[in-house]
């Protein structure tokens, strides 16, 4: 076979542009990848503008409604008089009780993860392994089960008070019950009760930025305090802890803000004081008054809003 035969049998080159619309498309995506990219988070960012920032507008439109107060029907004028509800002493103190709650399991929180946090940082093989399990290991169970096998351990009758008698310490718990505002008849109803339950449930999320916030620190830092005679203590207020606040602030925007808005927790275990979550769930469901819920709604938007700013201010968003 000739030179011209095998040149007339062979395939057709592929020149630029031969693709038809799905080249010319490749060919514009090649050149302008910030195009591609723009086109792929397009879906996505639609999807959280409409259903997410849109969601947050219709509350924010209905919390400027108000309830009318004979019919029960909504009145759709603008007015602040729902916010006005707010200030009223029993919807103060379901504010105040929450913000309350949700500062006291902060920093209860991060007194726990801290020393936990700090030894996680010298440990090798293994050990690190074991720790990312223990601490990650009750993020896979079921919330729920969790928050009831808590009702059953901090019940009248259930293990904590049966380990108590044995130590002959019930009069310990006995003498805390009767406390005003913490106590109550058991643990599983009682504030105590709750804020031990949300201690459990939200600690691995103040443990983990903790932790990554001490493997940032040299070790060389802590070696040159040693060296030039600090103490322990002086090494741990000037050296350690503020290298470690912004993990510590990272941590708190976790158990700050899924306290402020949980109303599970206070609806197994507690009283019957209510939270904000119990208020929002009570006044769009039994009550019926979505004014005054979306209001309440809008309250832990508003306070995690200035939360936020101070925590990216102290750095706390490089420790996430």
């Amino acid at each position: 076979m000739t030179i011209a035969a095998l040149n007339s049998t062979s395939a057709p080159a592929i020149l630029p542009g031969s693709g038809g619309m799905r080249g010319a498309l490749s060919d514009l995506f090649w050149r302008k990848p910030q195009l591609l990219l723009f086109l792929m988070l397009l879906p996505p960012v639609l999807w959280l503008g409409v259903v997410y920032i849109g969601s947050l507008f219709a509350l924010l439109a209905q919390s400027f409604f108000s309830i009318d107060e004979f019919s029960g029907l909504i009145n759709h004028e603008f007015t602040l008089k729902t916010y006005g509800d707010l200030f009223q002493p029993a919807n103060l103190d379901i504010i105040l009780r929450t913000v309350t709650m949700a500062v006291l399991v902060t920093l209860a929180s991060a007194v726990i993860a801290f020393p936990i946090a700090y030894a996680a940082r010298y440990a090798r093989g293994r050990w690190k392994a074991l720790f990312y399990l223990g601490v990650m290991l009750p993020l896979w169970s079921s919330y729920l089960v969790k928050i009831y096998a808590w009702k059953l351990i901090l019940a009248k009758e259930g293990i904590l008070t049966w380990l108590l008698a044995k130590l002959h310490l019930l009069w310990v718990l006995d003498g805390w019950l009767s406390l005003p505002v913490v106590g109550g008849n058991s643990l599983s109803v009682s504030a105590t009760g709750t804020f031990i339950a949300f201690v459990y449930v939200w600690l691995p999320f103040m443990i983990l930025p903790v932790q990554a916030a001490l493997e940032r620190v040299p070790g060389n830092l802590v070696e040159a305090s040693s060296d030039l005679g600090a103490s322990p203590g002086q090494t741990f207020r000037n050296v350690l802890f503020p290298l470690a606040l912004p993990g510590i602030v990272a941590g708190s925007i976790f158990t700050f803000s899924l306290t402020l808005g949980d109303y599970i927790i206070p609806q197994i275990i507690g009283t019957s004081r209510l939270f904000i979550g119990q208020a929002v769930y009570s006044q769009q469901g039994t009550a019926g008054n979505i004014p005054l819920a979306a209001a309440f709604t809008v309250v832990p938007i508003v306070i995690m809003g200035f939360y936020l700013w101070g925590a990216k201010r102290m750095g706390a968003f490089d420790a996430l």
